[in-house]
């Protein structure tokens, strides 16, 4: 068997529906028998490879983080932080919407978990205050999104595996893009606002207000004590635990709504960038603190809800080491055959300017993005478009934000968009009338994806400063 009928195996398996995951394994397994070039066992050893490695090691335990951090009871006490801060302005639901998403995305690190936890919540709780289920819906999928761009992302850590880059570098990547299509979204929502004569969903009041900035005021706070007591001589581990204790003092006494939620993704990031751990020991603090806050703090959490959440854990999982595992072997086989360096030689010979190439990536992820989900697309796509990511000098962090990017708005799109199926089912709306809802939230999105692409400073500013 040639190359070309090697791709031409895969593209006729992915076209007659077989999972991703099977069809990039398959087509690899029948070029190696056919073509009698590469010894059998070398699709086994490959894939063992793949998934043999100690980044990946964060995959399921993101995964459970989330998972228990969903079903803690959390969503509700960001929901109620969300409507304190911003649900006096007018369209204030749409505000929430887009708020609540931003710290929940602190902790799941993926848009499903976010339209499905959170989104249960908003959806219903817009419709009961009169707006349409459309426009709840559309809010709610654009701003799920946010998801695994905010830290802690799982697309994050396994685009960091495959074109072997720091995953806290890309976690604080994501920190201001999230910031700029959190904005956005919400310059949508007062543009709607206005339009359609929404007012406000709750009362002003200053001591709602005032509480719910300063929860955020303290959490702000906490990583610049740590840093001072550092500066000052005391050990991290022991200012970490000093600040720990103190806080949980104070959200004891005073009942905060969100402070210990939102403390996650800083713990995560702050760990990270201070060298105290990994982002795999990242991932074990993060479930150590959900199964704190949910059993012991808040006490929302059972032995057999716990249960119920390990058992989701493996089977997601199972699922996206199964994706790695495939596109490990299908990776080499591109190496192999030289289609990598074919694809490579035929975009430098079109272009050879950045930002061009960026303009074409973009593209070509939005379509990728509407038929795979975000794991199968990294990994078939970061071995062949790296290499031209290296050629012309862009960075690979920066691209890795950009592909994520892309990837999260496929999710708004028929026919695999699984935000899409989420909402629909969730809100008991037909697939096409979601699909009609979502529409115009592409465009804070796109206008987003502009900025990330050709504004490098918003993603690596960061990076270049913390690490």
């Amino acid at each position: 068997m040639t190359p070309a009928g090697f791709k031409l195996t895969f593209l006729a398996l992915m076209g007659a529906g077989v999972p991703v995951a099977i069809a990039m394994a398959g087509s690899s397994l029948i070029y190696v028998l056919v073509s009698g070039n590469v010894p059998d066992f070398v699709v086994i050893h490959r894939m063992v490879n793949g998934i043999d490695s100690f980044p990946l090691l964060a995959v399921p335990f993101f995964v459970l983080a989330g998972n228990l951090m969903n079903s803690a009871g959390i969503t509700n006490r960001i929901y109620n932080f969300a409507l304190a801060l911003v649900g006096w302005l007018k369209g204030g639901l749409g505000h929430v919407n887009v708020v609540g998403s931003m710290v929940f995305a602190g902790m799941s690190g993926t848009a499903i978990a976010d339209a499905a936890g959170l989104g249960t919540i908003e959806i219903k709780a817009m419709r009961d205050h009169g707006y349409s289920t459309e426009f709840a819906v559309g809010v709610t999928a654009a701003s799920a999104t946010l998801g695994p761009i905010i830290p802690p992302s799982l697309p994050f850590v396994i685009y960091a595996m495959f074109a072997n880059v720091s995953v806290g570098a890309l976690f604080l990547a994501g920190l201001l893009p999230g910031l700029v299509m959190a904005l956005l979204m919400m310059a949508t929502v007062a543009y709607y606002a206005h339009k359609r004569g929404f007012g406000s969903d709750t009362q002003f009041q200053w001591t709602k207000l005032g509480k719910a900035v300063l929860e955020l005021a303290i959490v702000a706070a906490f990583p610049v004590a740590i840093w001072a007591a550092t500066q000052a001589g005391a050990m991290p581990t022991a200012a970490v635990a000093v600040a720990l204790g103190l806080l949980l003092v104070a959200d004891w006494k005073f009942r905060f709504n969100a402070v210990l939620p939102i403390l996650t993704p800083v713990l995560l990031i702050g760990g990270m960038t201070s060298g105290v751990f990994t982002a795999t020991e990242g991932a074990i603090a993060a479930c150590v603190w959900a199964l704190f806050l949910g059993l012991v703090w808040y006490r929302t959490m059972s032995p057999r809800t716990l249960v119920k959440v390990s058992m989701d854990t493996i089977e997601t999982t199972a699922t996206v080491l199964l994706i790695v595992a495939a596109a490990s072997i299908f990776g080499w086989m591109l190496t192999v055959t030289r289609t990598t360096e074919s694809i490579a030689a035929w975009v430098l010979a079109f272009t050879s300017d950045p930002w061009v190439f960026l303009l074409l990536a973009n593209l070509l992820m939005l379509f990728v993005g509407c038929f795979l989900e975000p794991t199968a697309a990294i990994t078939i796509l970061v071995p062949v478009l790296l290499p031209i990511v290296h050629q012309l000098g862009i960075d690979p962090v920066h691209f890795g934000l950009i592909m994520v990017l892309n990837l999260m708005i496929g999710l708004l799109h028929p026919p695999m968009g699984l935000v899409l199926f989420v909402l629909a089912r969730v809100s008991k709306l037909s697939f096409e009338r979601t699909t009609m809802a979502i529409l115009p939230w592409l465009l804070p999105l796109l206008a987003s994806l502009i900025l990330v692409t050709y504004v490098p400073s918003i993603s690596l500013w960061l990076p270049r400063v913390l690490m």
